[in-house]
């Protein structure tokens, strides 16, 4: 029976980690409660804070943490047959992001495909690779989330006045971040422990969106949309997506172990992009959904929100990095991938046995350290 494995993960976050106090002498200060809330500390931005300018693209950081994967899994770019990026900040509507990683790469001919997601997209397309390889359509794959966030956030303040920055608007300032996170995956016979299952599901069919990208689209005639205050405006409905997200994780979490035909105490750990483990408790405990599941992975949560920001695309693949390059995730542990986003209410989980061996060690390559950060 043919099973996919994930032979290594690589991450790339760009520049110096951009602190609360960096910010606040930018765009203005949130009260403590609020930054309480918002769990982030550091982020990294391809868009300079003070000058606007940018260091790099989306597909830029992309191929740096692509490139790190590889080495690490041993796998040269040539042997891919697929490649899969998930991001809802590409560099142009066309060509497709991922083909410009193809290009970046060096590879002339390939399966590549784009997932136009956010926090779910990585996982959705996991999958989307796992099932090609599963029925032997590729053999080796790279997958990616990648988002460069920075420059929709960095114009609501740039030449402005921080005192004069909204309230709301600032939110988005301090949650997001850039960056960029690989897996290489591939098929093998036998019968070693591949993927289990995953789940997929968007549940807001009926809902307004809890976040929205406009503009550049064609949702209004361009003329229309230029004299808007800004082309492109990033909206995050704060409220809502505080309510409503609890009960978007707790399917995620049945259906995802229903899917895996596993169990929630079987589980060493999980990674969850959305908040810390207590945090995400009381938030679980006010809705009423504290589930005995939820309860049984209470001391197995895992993220970095608080380094990195809120990553989009990016944030399953550097929080699953982060643990295996810091020792946290071990070869033979069973791993747990949950992710939503607020955008249309969507989630996809992922359950799979963790068969890499530890960076530097093995048939893996490289430092063991945190997601790798270059200077601007």
């Amino acid at each position: 029976m043919t099973q996919v494995t994930v032979l290594a993960t690589g991450s790339y976050l760009p520049g110096e980690p951009i602190t609360n106090e960096q910010l606040e002498r930018v765009a203005g200060g949130l009260p403590d409660d609020v930054l309480e809330g918002i769990q982030v500390k550091t982020r990294h931005w391809i868009a300079d804070p003070v000058s606007g300018e940018q260091s790099e693209t989306n597909t830029e950081m992309a191929r740096k943490a692509a490139l790190q994967a590889l080495e690490r899994a041993g796998v040269e770019p040539a042997e891919l047959d697929m490649i899969v990026l998930s991001t809802s900040s590409p560099e142009y509507h066309l060509p497709p992001a991922s083909t410009l990683l193809q290009e970046k790469l060096g590879l002339t001919r390939c399966t590549s495909i784009d997932i136009r997601s956010g926090c779910a997209g990585a996982v959705e397309a996991l999958e989307l690779a796992h099932l090609y390889l599963e029925r032997g359509l590729a053999k080796t794959a790279l997958v990616v989330g990648s988002e460069a966030i920075s420059p929709l956030t960095v114009p609501v303040f740039l030449g402005q006045d921080p005192g004069r920055v909204r309230m709301r608007d600032r939110l988005g300032i301090y949650n997001f971040g850039d960056g960029a996170g690989a897996f290489v995956l591939r098929s093998q016979d036998g019968d070693a422990n591949g993927i289990l299952g995953a789940a997929l599901a968007c549940v807001g069919g009926e809902k307004k969106p809890g976040m929205q990208v406009v503009g550049g689209g064609t949702h209004a005639p361009i003329h229309t949309q230029l004299a808007a205050k800004r082309l492109v405006d990033l909206k995050v409905d704060v409220v809502e997506s505080g309510r409503f997200t609890p009960y978007v994780l707790t399917e995620a979490l049945t259906e995802t172990l229903a899917a895996a035909g596993t169990e929630a105490k079987e589980i060493d750990i999980c990674v969850i992009p959305e908040g810390n483990a207590g945090y995400m408790t009381d938030e679980l405990r006010e809705a009423g959904l504290l589930t005995p599941e939820w309860l049984a992975l209470e001391d197995k949560i895992f993220e970095n929100l608080s380094i990195v920001g809120a990553t989009g695309s990016a944030a399953v693949p550097l929080a699953l990095d982060y643990a295996w390059t810091t020792g946290q995730l071990k070869q033979g542990d069973l791993v747990m991938l949950l992710a939503i986003e607020t955008s249309k209410w969507k989630y996809a989980g992922m359950v799979l046995p963790w068969t890499a061996a530890a960076v530097g060690d093995g048939a893996a390559v490289g430092e063991a350290s945190a997601p790798v950060e270059q200077p601007l």
